[in-house]
């Protein structure tokens, strides 16, 4: 199997020639132990997802709604209190801004984006380039998830930005 893996940035391909490489590749994309249970199965479905995109690679869709949906859960966790709306409502595409905007998140600090270079994923968070991350998780969500390419690199842009969110935790852990 050949992926092209873009990072959400620069095009890059990763090959893989047995499932085993595969399986390595999908499992460094792990969770640091310390995020929350809850949390870190429902990322653990989305590798799964993805896992059994070697199988059939339409299932690789599923993999990133599931991804997004536990992004969006941590995001709520870590930010929901500070980015309600008058209703009490808290929308992921505030919850991506709020990163940026004052928790000080930049692209140097996603490990994603030091590996790959070039281009802004913070763009894609805070709707400068589209379509944001909000967009896609609509498009995912409401839209036609099945249909279209799969949007390389989220399994890992999400576990950066799970990670980025719950740094506090992972710096509290024993070492």
């Amino acid at each position: 199997m050949t992926v092209v893996q873009t990072c959400a940035l620069p095009i890059s391909i990763a090959s893989f020639a047995t499932f085993a490489e595969w399986q390595a590749f999908i499992l460094e994309l792990s969770l640091s132990p310390g995020i929350p249970d809850i949390v870190t199965v429902k990322f653990k479905r989305a590798q799964k997802l993805h896992l059994l995109a070697w199988i059939d690679f339409d299932i690789i869709k599923a993999g990133e709604m599931v991804a997004v949906a536990t992004l969006e859960l941590a995001l709520r966790d870590c930010y929901g209190d500070k980015v309600k709306d008058k209703r009490g409502n808290i929308s992921f595409d505030r919850t991506l801004r709020y990163m940026v905007e004052h928790d000080g998140l930049t692209d140097d600090k996603l490990p994603m984006h030091r590996r790959c270079g070039g281009g802004s994923v913070v763009s894609r968070l805070t709707g400068k380039t589209k379509p944001s991350l909000a967009n896609i998780r609509n498009g995912l969500a409401h839209g036609y998830p099945f249909d279209g390419l799969p949007w390389s690199g989220t399994l890992e842009l999400v576990r950066d930005l799970i990670e980025y969110a719950y740094r506090g935790v992972l710096a509290d852990l024993p070492t």
